[in-house]
């Protein structure tokens, strides 16, 4: 997949578009095999991201699939109901009238049906669970948040009004 493919059909504006990069990621899936997954981000994140893959993949933390959301039609309930981790996808937060950091790329949600969002009786994808014990689930102290988190990412893990198990974001300085 090109970058011009793994963009087409965004609704977002040609500046947002212009700062973008097609990352070819490796990552160990869930059969324990090492496999090559395609994720939109900013270009600015590009060397962090990759250094957060290299650690992931090493503690071998399986991740499900790495597909750019354009496949999904820009659905994030589609993408997230696939399991895939995704990071550009040109959007609105959750119930606000804001952009989401991944409307700029500058977000990653990784096995959302380990790690579902979560708000009160809300949750998505729809019949997700969070269990510590199941395979790709993303625990507080365990190597994912520790990549992340190291570089100065925020996981919504611990939000206080929402979890958002899989998600994690790096807003502009």
């Amino acid at each position: 997949m090109t970058l011009a493919q793994a963009l087409q059909n965004s609704p977002a504006p040609p500046e947002i578009l212009a700062s973008q990069t097609l990352l070819d990621l490796e990552f160990q899936g869930f059969n324990g095999e090492v496999q090559i997954g395609h994720l939109v981000a900013h270009c600015d994140l590009e060397p962090e991201i990759r250094a957060i893959f290299a650690e992931i993949l090493a503690a071998r933390f399986p991740i499900f699939q790495m597909t750019p959301v354009v496949v999904f039609g820009w659905s994030d309930e589609v993408s997230m109901a696939q399991n895939n981790c995704s990071a550009f996808n040109y959007r609105l937060k959750l119930g606000k009238p804001t952009l989401s950091h991944h409307a700029t790329g500058r977000a990653i949600d990784i096995n959302p049906r380990q790690n579902p969002y979560r708000r009160g009786d809300l949750i998505l994808p729809p019949d997700a669970t969070y269990n510590a014990n199941a395979l790709g689930t993303i625990l507080e102290d365990g190597p994912v948040v520790r990549a992340f988190e190291s570089r100065g990412w925020i996981w919504g893990g611990r939000w206080s009004r929402i979890n958002d198990f899989h998600h994690f974001e790096k807003p502009p300085r």
